[in-house]
């Protein structure tokens, strides 16, 4: 589970440095930082890194050698975290770093309800990366007030141990993914300079 912390550390720290460079370390974008777009392609860069390496080599790996489970009650069980709770517990070590950058998954078949769009850009963005999956949509959203630059980038299925998580939880409302189909997506979302 150390290493687990330090993956999830290393993450946060990354998330920082990138969110940091690219806002100017004030939430405003000066004159030789790094473009939204770009700040939020390279956040993606490192989550879809990160997820995927702890999917294919710890999860699957463990599983396949009969070593450990990874399980919804990995609290609770002698068990490794799912990989989306591996991404929501570092989405939640991150919020706690002040960087304000945010993600989580989303879906249109959601196994965990609250994965669902709560937004129409979040519906649009679904539907667009469902079709095109290799590219992102983006754009500017109001909420509570503060301006946001949002990207949504396709959650594919990497590894069997996706494909067949989401095929047998009775929960999910779609039961036929295959090996790099997309499964949903990657949220990201930070502060846009007024």
């Amino acid at each position: 589970m150390s290493s687990l912390k330090w993956l999830v550390g290393g993450l946060c720290v990354a998330l920082c440095v990138i969110v940091g460079w690219g806002t100017g370390f004030a939430g405003k974008e000066s004159s030789g930082s790094v473009p939204l777009e770009t700040v939020v392609d390279y956040i993606h860069s490192v989550l879809e890194a990160d997820r995927t390496f702890y999917t294919v080599h710890v999860v699957e790996r463990m599983q396949r050698r009969g070593v450990i489970e990874s399980s919804e009650q990995w609290r609770s069980a002698n068990a490794l975290p799912l990989p989306a709770q591996f991404f929501q517990e570092s989405s939640s070590l991150a919020a706690l770093t002040g960087a304000q950058v945010q993600y989580r998954l989303i879906s249109l078949n959601p196994i965990n309800k609250q994965s669902g769009p709560r937004t129409d850009f979040e519906r649009k963005a679904l539907e667009a990366v469902t079709a095109h999956p290799e590219q992102p949509y983006k754009g500017q959203v109001r909420e509570g007030g503060t301006r946001y630059f949002q990207a949504v980038y396709a959650d594919l299925a990497v590894s069997p141990v996706c494909v067949s998580c989401h095929n047998a939880d009775p929960r999910s409302s779609k039961r036929d993914y295959k090996l790099h189909d997309v499964l949903g997506a990657v949220l990201i979302s930070i502060p846009a300079p007024e």
